[in-house]
């Protein structure tokens, strides 16, 4: 049997959209969605539950994965069956997020505080700020009277 590079291209589009809808359903149902999937989705499922008590889950997973290509392979215009595809490895890929760590806080000047160093600036304490702005607004009523 010849496989066209066409039908192959198409076997290859279906088995991803099959894989990745798979997964959607499957995080849908998990979080008690399921209910708002389309009827082609529900009945997967319930398909892949059916299968669940018969063998281990990785095999359930790979059976519905299967039943779902074949019938996107027919959708999206495949001619005949569907070729066989190369088994996708078992191996869960390895998860590369990392944890968010905080920075290390800044170590505090040694010495009184408000005393940093060298290249510290001088604070001036709120009274003395409130109380310039004081006199300058005394000064600008008096000048404008």
């Amino acid at each position: 049997m010849v496989i066209k590079a066409a039908d192959m291209l198409i076997a290859r589009r279906a088995d991803t959209r099959a894989r990745a809808d798979f997964a959607t359903w499957k995080m849908m149902a998990k979080l008690n969605g399921a209910s708002a999937l389309p009827p082609e989705a529900q009945t997967f499922l319930e398909s892949y539950k059916a299968l669940l008590k018969q063998m281990p889950e990785p095999e359930a997973t790979e059976a519905t994965i299967k039943l779902m290509y074949q019938a996107y392979y027919g959708e999206m215009g495949g001619a005949g069956a569907p070729p066989e595809l190369p088994v996708q490895s078992t191996v869960q890929a390895k998860d590369n997020v990392t944890a968010f760590k905080r920075p290390p806080t800044p170590k505090k000047p040694a010495g009184p505080k408000g005393m940093g160093g060298p290249d510290a600036k001088p604070r001036l304490p709120v009274a003395l700020i409130f109380a310039c702005l004081v006199v300058v607004y005394v000064g600008i009523r008096y000048y404008l009277q």
